[in-house]
């Protein structure tokens, strides 16, 4: 759980700063800080909304044999490098140790997902331009 002490100082950096949401996760919580919309010649105040995290339900269930390639932050998923272009991977494409299997936005930036081990990718859990969670199945793998 996130302290006292610890949300007043992220209170502070919201405030001091030109950033308008504010959001901390961990295991258990989740706090959205917002910066209330306030009169210009009034201070801007902030709100805080707090709500226990709930894991994400995977598109389709891995197979149990196989293993999963899973997301190593919160982020959007991105199976393609752009909107034109082909997934990276599909049902049934051979991927190695290394390979970008998709992307994940978090804060404006994009980070290459790739596949820490040799295999066969047999499902795809994950939606296109979906937020995703961490540790949240994105492939299964055999």
């Amino acid at each position: 759980m996130i302290d006292i002490s610890t949300l007043k100082e992220y209170i502070k950096v919201l405030e001091e700063s030109s950033l308008v949401t504010l959001e901390l996760c961990d295991e258990t919580d989740s706090i959205r800080l917002e910066k209330a919309q306030a009169a210009p010649s009034a201070p801007a105040a902030v709100t805080v909304n707090a709500a226990p995290v709930q894991a994400a339900a995977p598109a389709a269930e891995p197979e149990e044999s196989g293993k999963t390639i899973s997301a190593p932050i919160v982020g959007v998923f991105y199976a393609a490098p752009s909107p034109e272009s082909d997934p990276y991977v599909h049902v049934g494409k051979k991927v190695k140790k290394g390979d970008v299997v998709c992307i994940i936005e978090a804060m404006k930036c994009m980070n290459e997902i790739q596949a820490e081990e040799d295999g066969e990718i047999t499902a795809v859990l994950a939606t296109n331009g979906e937020l995703v969670e961490y540790n949240q199945p994105l492939f299964a793998i055999k």
